[in-house]
């Protein structure tokens, strides 16, 4: 008989990783994480109070393994490149675990301070790299919004297939993100410009 792995919060959480990233997040159930842990499923309610609290901790691991990536990519790095080397962590993230990613923008709790402050991490992350722009606060705040949403529309598209035309994936990834540096440098020659605009609402 082989001897039973001694079960904890890590080992939970790496199982039910590897679930999420394999079958999809919709298809991680405490059933199936106990029959691939080989335990009872009462035994997984000693570490969790069910479902919903094993969803919400994948989400805080999920932004914090985002945080790391990005992080390691920003190191001895500076401006556009460091622009494109968190970018492409962003994406790498993804596409190796789209499962846990799946889970960070689909936590069940927005409130809970650990995923707001694993959140917060990676926005003065980027705030950090946007620094090298020496934009206004509210422009640097903006940019990381649109920075948001370029890698999570682009990341998702890509995860459910809808990349169907016969092109270079990250070549598009590319010229997308080199279009964003762009118009960060565009804002820092006409802040005022830009600010007006805003207020105008155009």
């Amino acid at each position: 008989m082989s001897r039973r792995m001694k079960l904890d919060l890590s080992i939970i959480l790496q199982k039910a990783t590897e679930i999420a990233d394999e079958q999809g997040l919709d298809q991680l159930s405490i059933g199936l994480l106990a029959e691939k842990l080989e335990v009872r499923p009462p035994s997984l309610y000693n570490h969790l109070d069910g479902l919903h609290e094993l969803k919400q901790k994948l989400a805080i691991q999920g932004v914090k393994k985002l945080h790391e990536y990005m992080l390691q990519a920003a190191v001895g790095r500076s401006s556009d490149d460091a622009i494109r080397a968190i970018s492409k962590a962003y994406l790498q993230l993804v596409r190796e675990h789209p499962g846990l990613y799946d889970a960070s923008t689909r936590f069940p709790d927005a409130n809970d301070k650990e995923l707001q402050q694993a959140q917060e991490s990676v926005v003065q992350l980027v705030l950090q790299v946007l620094d090298a722009y020496h934009l206004q606060e509210e422009i640097a705040i903006h940019m990381v919004r649109g920075l948001r949403s370029i890698l999570h529309g682009f990341s998702s598209i890509e995860q459910i297939g809808g990349f169907g035309m016969p092109l270079d994936i990250n070549k598009s990834f590319s010229i997308l993100i080199n279009t964003f540096i762009e118009g960060i440098h565009a804002v820092m020659d006409n802040e005022d410009k830009y600010m007006q605009m805003n207020e105008a609402g155009e």
